[in-house]
């Protein structure tokens, strides 16, 4: 059939051209919708049963896909005369996909056939629910909600029209109100927008907020995007109820699948279970981040548990500090999983099954090596038919260590929807394992351990990025050839970086070529690096909320992290003041005899948070940059001719005496002070320190100039011939005596510089801070 003549049909169905043309690019529901066309006459249907027609095909699942006739004797009977009944239909028969027979009776009754709801009887439930709001009725007139009373009655009368409800409570309250006033009428006035508090958030770029914003737009219907929190968004998820896998897109039903959802259900009693399963090979970075908050976040929010599943199966490349680097950055993050297992406590239970694959010749030993079977069109094997017997045997050798390594694996018989054909289950590794030490030499790979654990465990969702989308037919496939509790797999899109790289191979180099000095180098991406630069773990689980859950492979920039670590530590981190760059003062008419005490906030826009003493004395320091002997247009702070305010002290600072060194670099400055009551209002009031500590201030900037520099096109030198020469900057500045007492990771926002956090470098003769984020304000206060 043509399009042309195939859009003429679904035209006869009652959808306009511009819609059917739509369909088509649908394949399933085009599928569907023709499958169904050959079990009416065309010619002869309603408009009103052809749009039943049409929706009946766009939610019909593949499970129940042989009871479309069915559904559509019930439209053409006009059994079904509502969407409401289809979807009672396609809800019932889902539930009930393992009977061989439909239960006719029970159907009818699911679906409401035969149930005829009067216009008394709508009138009737209209009148008792708008009695339960009609003083609020009155009070709000026609701003009133009214779909709060569609809502109470279509509960009551489940098989009602939905329009004769509305037309019904539109008439009485109506009847109630009278006709809409010209007060009715004229626009809501809006709500006067008050600006968030904080100093850190005067002048954040709208830039930030835009790409913010673009952050969320979902890829397709069905997915989330940004949330205020992780537990909001992650209650929003459209995905299946525990046990009700089988209506699930995909998802593929057996005859056994009824008693294994029912035996699964008394052991779980019904609960979420998801699973975060990291290889032990690496530190995790900020992609993982998203992973973390998704499994655990779910789970959670669903009062379910999560597992954190090491996947231990490669003993190659897995080390005992990735084992406890994971499990801390998983707490940092503020989840704690219901039970830590790994890979290896199952390797009995995955060898078991692959003898039970090949004895129902679904998997077969080959001798094909590893370089051959790369790629998406390797030639097949010519031992795929080998016998059964001959394969068992062969496995068991691979497993008492009588075959080399690279001479045989364990191959399953299926072809992913990617085209590939027979991935491998079992290779051979003459390597001790960390947990099972010399009991294996063959080892199962991810596309064969992944699911089977999943069913072990009992995950009822087992969420992953999109690139295993590809993988899920085999995953699907693998438990129901196993006869076990499958699970469903979803998809969501992972989260990519620009500016950096978070390749485990990649970094390694950046370590050995002393690019960077570890792995948790604030100039990384790693979680250990975050953390170490200051970034708070609430800042990084909002930032993953607020990019929302969907199919879109995107990459984001760091000022959209930046923005989120500003938000929160704008509201943890109190203000303290310290100098980066000093420049000396000395007040000369500085009469009193002792220092005085100030009191600087902890928060200025909240007082009652408290606050910390500090000390003015005659000499006290500022920025260099706060001083200019020749200053350009519009410069607000101190000069030989404007004086300038220091914060929190009530004193009005002005030049009285310039003093430079040999070079004629200013060295310090001789100033009066003048009490603020008293002085001119100054232009602009700064920071400044007295008695002040010596610290270590560390100063970090992105690491590589290009957003990809992974991408050969943008650098064709390789990542590591991207990176800047000037990433870290050390200066030893003077700070407020008051963080003395700091401990690592402790954060503070600088007043007018930045956000900083103490590091563990720090010592008790040397204190060490970290640049954690700038504030982005206005160069010129």
């Amino acid at each position: 059939m043509s399009t042309v003549e195939t859009v003429e049909k679904f035209k006869l169905l009652g959808l306009s051209e511009q819609k059917a043309k739509e369909t088509l690019k649908n394949a399933n529901v085009t599928k569907f919708l023709l499958a169904s066309l050959e079990e009416v006459d065309i010619q002869k249907i309603s408009s009103s049963a052809g749009l039943l027609i049409y929706h009946l095909a766009t939610k019909i699942k593949p499970q129940i896909s042989d009871k479309l006739s069915f559904i559509c004797k019930y439209i053409l009977d006009g059994k079904f005369d509502s969407t409401l009944r289809v979807d009672a239909a396609l809800e019932y028969l889902l539930s009930h996909v393992n009977e061989p027979k439909v239960d006719v009776d029970n159907f009818e009754s699911a679906c409401g056939v035969g149930v005829v709801i009067t216009p008394e009887q709508v009138e009737q439930a209209v009148e008792k629910h708008m009695a339960k709001y009609k003083q609020e009725l009155i009070e709000k007139r026609y701003r009133f909600n009214s779909g709060i009373i569609m809502q109470a009655v279509r509960a009551d009368l489940k098989w009602a029209d939905g329009k004769a409800i509305k037309n019904e409570v539109d008439v009485q309250i109506l009847d109630l109100l009278g006709p809409k006033t010209e007060a009715d009428l004229a626009p809501i006035p809006k709500a006067e927008k008050k600006p968030k508090g904080g100093d850190a958030n005067k002048k954040i770029k709208k830039e930030e907020t835009l790409s913010k914003n673009a952050s969320e737009v979902p890829v397709s219907s069905g997915e989330i995007s940004g949330a205020i929190s992780m537990p909001e968004l992650m209650k929003k998820l459209p995905f299946h109820a525990p046990g009700e896998n089988y209506k699930s897109d995909g998802y593929v039903v057996t005859p056994n699948t009824k008693q294994l959802l029912e035996e699964h259900l008394k052991i779980t009693s019904g609960k979420v279970r998801t699973r975060f399963p990291p290889e032990p090979n690496g530190i995790l970075h900020i992609g993982h981040a998203k992973a973390i908050n998704i499994n655990f976040g779910y789970a959670s929010a669903h009062d379910g548990v999560c597992f954190l599943r090491y996947d231990d199966t490669n003993p190659e490349k897995e080390e005992e500090k990735f084992f406890i680097g994971i499990k801390d950055m998983v707490e940092w993050l503020g989840y704690k999983p219901y039970k830590i297992t790994h890979s290896s406590d199952y390797f009995d239970q995955l060898y078991e099954w692959a003898v039970k694959l090949i004895t129902k010749d679904l998997a077969y030993v080959c001798h094909q090596k590893s370089e051959e079977i790369k790629g998406f069109n390797p030639p097949p094997s010519p031992w795929r038919n080998r016998p059964v017997e001959e394969s068992l045997q062969l496995f068991e050798d691979m497993k008492n260590g009588k075959i080399d390594e690279g001479e045989a694996t364990l191959r399953m018989k299926i072809t992913l929807e990617e085209g590939k054909q027979d991935p491998v289950a079992y290779r051979i590794k003459f390597k001790p394992h960390h947990r099972t030490g010399n009991k294996w030499c063959i080892y199962p790979t991810y596309d064969y351990t992944h699911c089977l654990c999943d069913s072990i465990e009992h995950i009822t969702h087992s969420l992953c990025t999109k690139e295993f989308q590809s993988r899920r037919s085999s995953y699907y496939w693998l438990c129901n050839a196993l006869d076990i509790y499958c699970p469903v797999q979803w998809e969501y899109g992972r989260l990519n970086v620009n500016y950096t790289v978070v390749s485990k191979r990649k970094i390694g180099k950046l370590i050995e070529e002393g690019i960077v000095n570890d792995w948790d180098d604030p100039r990384l991406f790693t979680l250990t690096a975050l953390r170490r630069r200051g970034v708070p773990a609430a800042a990084i689980n909002a930032f993953c909320a607020g990019l929302g859950v969907t199919g879109a492979v995107g990459a984001v920039d760091p000022s959209m992290l930046d923005a989120a670590v500003r938000d929160a530590l704008n509201v943890t981190a109190p203000r303290v003041m310290a100098v980066l760059e000093p420049l000396k003062i000395t007040i000369t008419n500085f009469e009193s005899g002792k220092p005085l005490t100030v009191q600087v906030p902890d928060f200025p826009n909240e007082p009652e948070k408290g606050s910390h003493s500090v000390v003015l004395d005659k000499v006290v320091f500022i920025e260099e940059s706060d001083f200019k002997e020749q200053p350009e247009k519009g410069y607000r702070r101190l000069t030989p001719t404007q004086s300038v305010g220091l914060r929190h002290a009530g004193y009005v600072l002005k030049v009285s005496k310039v003093i430079k060194d040999s070079t004629g670099k200013v060295t310090e400055l001789e100033c009066t002070a003048e009490s603020t009551e008293s002085a001119d209002k100054p232009k602009a009031f700064i920071h400044w320190v007295s008695q002040p500590i010596s610290v270590e201030v560390r100063l970090y900037e992105p690491l590589f100039k290009h957003k990809n520099p992974e991408d050969p096109s943008e650098v064709p030198g390789g990542f590591a011939s991207d990176c800047r020469a000037d990433t870290l900057r050390a200066v030893r500045a003077c700070a407020d005596a008051s963080l003395r007492a700091a401990r690592v990771y402790d954060k503070f926002q600088f007043e007018r510089i930045g956000f900083f956090s103490v590091d563990p470098d720090t010592s008790a003769t040397n204190m060490v801070f970290n640049r954690t984020v700038s504030l982005k304000e206005d160069a010129g206060k």
